[in-house]
């Protein structure tokens, strides 16, 4: 069979992979590689076609997450003593039963000690897991709902919100909810209860919501539906941004330039 008509076949039936497997092994000189059995030779094409497209799923679902850490992952995690961090507990976590469970993951801790970006590590493995991943900042979210309730898109936006598989609402709590703010997010807890899985990330501990959401009745079920079945995380220590400082652009050297 000739090699160019073959690889223009495997391109036209959209199979990328396997030609690419189907160049290295035909420009291969080494006498392993003259050696395969045509099912060795349909056995790799068929594990790269496999792998190529597995990544490509992968970068399409990160691309739709906009997470606010793209480069956040588990292997990267500081699981030094001072962040509180269980690494068991953590890894446990990274195998992604809870998703499979349509349960939830609550992250707390103070400004600074990585909220947002172990959020955005665990969305990077829920990728890898084939799960569909969205990221948003709680505030940009109620504006952005509000907006939606004027022009229309209101219904389009809750569905989104709503059907991935998991949502992570970063900043949860930095000021009290309003009517309807508090409506919004009842919305959106509740067409997810028991079907899909949704990462918060918050600086105000879970016993605070309950005043911060500002409604007895709302925020029992609003609570109710997620808090009973998440997993929880409190981060500890210092900011990591202090620790990360970098120095400032005009250094104390140039102070003595601007004194009479």
């Amino acid at each position: 069979m000739l090699t160019n008509p073959t690889l223009d076949q495997m391109q036209a039936l959209g199979l990328p992979g396997m030609a690419t497997a189907w160049r290295e092994l035909a420009a291969a000189e080494q006498s392993s590689a003259n050696e395969l059995s045509r099912d060795e030779w349909l056995g790799l094409m068929l594990d790269r076609e496999i792998a190529m497209r597995a990544d490509k799923r992968v970068r399409n679902k990160l691309a739709s997450a906009k997470l606010r850490f793209p480069e956040a992952c588990i292997e990267d995690i500081d699981f030094a003593p001072a962040r509180g961090l269980d690494r068991r507990n953590t890894m446990a976590l990274a195998q992604g039963h809870w998703l499979k469970a349509q349960e939830n993951l609550i992250l707390t801790g103070q400004t600074g000690t990585g909220k947002s970006w172990l959020a955005c590590a665990f969305g990077r493995q829920a990728a890898r897991l084939d799960h569909s991943v969205l990221y948003v900042r709680v505030p940009r979210m109620f504006e952005d709902l509000a907006l939606a309730r004027l022009d229309g898109r209101f219904p389009r936006l809750i569905e989104k919100l709503t059907r991935v598989h998991l949502l992570i609402l970063d900043d949860f709590g930095s000021h009290s909810l309003s009517d309807q703010q508090r409506f919004h997010l009842f919305e959106i807890v509740e067409e997810r209860y028991r079907r899909r899985s949704t990462i918060i990330a918050a600086q105000t501990t879970v016993d605070k919501w309950h005043d911060l959401i500002n409604d007895p009745t709302v925020a029992d079920a609003i609570l109710d539906r997620i808090v009973h079945n998440a997993h929880r995380i409190a981060l500890q220590g210092d900011s990591l941004r202090k620790q990360k400082n970098r120095p400032l652009l005009t250094g104390a050297e140039n102070t003595e330039i601007n004194q009479p």
